[in-house]
């Protein structure tokens, strides 16, 4: 089993940031492949951004550019630096573990509770 748990939301102003952090425990953290997804009302989840054990790193369309998604594997941490933030970020955002490199959340085993973040325009 793998715990996560995420911080760091908030409420910012457009072109604001925000960092967020997913910190597990469980199984050894450095052997899984991280991601973020989000949530907007009304809306299915949605692929944020993904790093592997090695650190490559995939980033939806709609946040490249502005997201940075970095982990470390010495504090079972993976971040999500949020620049540039716009309103459609608005949504609840979710990490996950996965034993496979993948953008799909059915591939994701493990994932935290969400952390809600608002962008006000």
């Amino acid at each position: 089993q793998v715990q996560l748990v995420e911080s760091g939301g908030g409420l910012v102003q457009a072109g604001g940031s925000l960092r967020l952090s997913c910190a597990a425990s469980g199984r050894t953290f450095s052997n899984y492949v991280m991601g973020w997804f989000r949530q907007a009302p009304g809306k299915e989840r949605e692929f944020v951004s993904a790093i592997s054990v090695n650190g490559g790193r995939t980033y939806a369309d709609s946040v490249k550019g502005r997201f940075t998604i970095s982990r470390d594997n010495d504090k079972n941490t993976v971040y999500l630096q949020m620049n540039s933030l716009k309103p459609e970020d608005t949504a609840v955002y979710y990490c996950g573990a996965s034993a496979y490199y993948s953008v799909r959340q059915y591939n994701y085993d493990y994932w935290g509770q969400g952390t809600q973040v608002t962008v006000s325009s």
